[in-house]
């Protein structure tokens, strides 16, 4: 049996073990690391250092970090409220208001991690005052995120576009926005309805124009039952400011950021010392050693060849159309459990051959393959699926860590499918 099935086999195992047994998958993830990269692969431990996502542990640690300061200035509380006031107090359409908001965040080349962060707290905040499903709004956000994220301006798009024209592979920016707006849109509107999100469209008259107040709970007979939000203090207005001052640093500076939430987060604090008691116990390290430690055994699994390995099995097929199904499929997978960006800035090269094929459109078969690679970034493996399992509230994380994988399972299963019956097979949008 060779490294990399062995590799394969033991990733099925732990969410096998992190199912059945109450203990972190993370522990899993930093066992299997040093046991099949260490005495099976013989790796040093150098290299198995080397695997740590040292740029998600910032990028988590400090987003909770600053996003758990501003949940407890309770900001987040006003924000909900204007969101809901929005909408005119219809908790049926805020699901939708959050993916566009996701989407013209990304469209306008905020990186995901970024509008994930922005909006999480937000949504699921609304979500659990209104028994909203957090599922639901977890979908939502990520594909509207995704929705925008191929544009030209977008770090996807980027890549996208850029390894085609480097390869004079036939390419449409504007093509490529479209159709990964219509899948993910599609997408959107199927969970909106699976979860039972038009329920809330029909609300009674007294749930709409609500001024200065949130929807906290329906009761007994139905009605809504209303809970001030709060006012806006010098404080509160600081914490505002610094998402604001969070944006700026990432996008006109072009620093990580994990360390501009930290530099932030430590500005609030140093403004309110007084209002930090507790700060750190909030966070929520237990998901972020869930997903560090099974990221450090992705990317050993990445060191020993077993992405490379499997792509390889699949783009030397002979048949354009199936290998095209099956590079969907192997995007979706691997997206699952490591980097989105990588996946997409290494399939480009790989799949050269079969973009080049004049039986099968490069547009479209890009199309399906950026469309399948990034519907998975529920996955609470990922980056953003880790700051949604950071930001639920109202439920277990472990609980909210399992609907998450389990729809990613779906995803992976029905999302690449769909991509390829659209842009392979139907040729959409024309």
């Amino acid at each position: 049996m060779s490294i990399e099935v062995i590799a394969i086999g033991v990733l099925l195992i732990i969410f096998v073990m992190g199912a059945i047994l109450p203990i972190n998958i993370g522990v899993w993830g930093f066992f299997s690391a040093f046991i099949v990269g260490s005495l099976v692969s013989g790796l040093s431990m150098d290299e198995i250092y080397g695997a740590f996502p040292v740029e998600l542990f910032i990028i988590i640690v400090g987003i909770t970090y600053l996003f758990t300061i501003i949940q407890k200035s309770g900001v987040v509380d006003l924000i909900a409220d204007y969101g809901l006031r929005s909408v005119n107090g219809n908790v049926g359409l805020v699901p939708w208001l959050m993916f566009l908001l996701a989407l013209v965040l990304a469209a306008v080349g905020t990186y995901g991690i970024a509008v994930v962060s922005l909006l999480a707290p937000i949504a699921l905040k609304i979500a659990h005052k209104n028994n909203i499903s957090p599922l639901m709004m977890s979908v939502m956000i990520i594909m509207g995120m995704q929705a925008g994220s191929f544009s030209p301006l977008n770090v996807f798009g980027i890549i996208v576009n850029g390894g085609m024209q480097a390869r004079d592979l036939e390419h449409s920016p504007a093509l490529l926005l479209v159709n990964c707006f219509i899948y993910f849109g599609l997408v959107a509107m199927i969970a909106y309805f699976m979860f039972g999100g038009h329920r809330y469209l029909s609300n009674r008259p007294t749930t709409l124009g609500i001024v200065g107040s949130s929807v906290e709970a329906l009761d007994a007979n139905g009605e809504p039952t209303v809970k001030r939000a709060g006012s806006l203090d010098l404080y509160k207005a600081a914490c505002l400011l610094g998402i604001v001052v969070l944006g700026i640093l990432t996008l006109k500076f072009d620093i990580n950021i994990g360390f501009a939430a930290i530099i932030v987060g430590l500005a609030l604090a140093l403004l309110a010392p007084s209002k930090q008691e507790g700060v750190l116990k909030e966070m929520p390290w237990g998901v972020i050693f869930l997903v560090t430690g099974i990221v450090t055994y992705v990317s050993v699994m990445e060191t020993i060849g077993v992405m490379t390995y499997v792509t390889g099995l699949i783009t030397g097929m002979d048949s354009p159309i199936l290998a095209s199904l099956a590079v969907s499929y192997v995007g979706g997978f691997v997206s699952a459990f490591a980097s989105t960006t990588g996946f997409l800035a290494s399939i480009i090269p790989i799949a050269t051959p079969l973009l080049q094929n004049p039986d099968i459109s490069s547009i479209n078969l890009i199309s399906a393959v950026a469309a399948s690679s990034s519907i998975v970034d529920l996955s609470p493996l990922s980056s953003a699926g880790a700051l949604l399992l950071a930001n639920v509230q109202g439920m277990k994380e472990r609980v909210f860590f399992r609907q998450l994988l389990i729809t990613t399972g779906v995803f992976i299963t029905l999302g690449p499918g769909l991509a390829w019956l659209l842009f392979v097979v139907i040729g959409m949008p024309w």
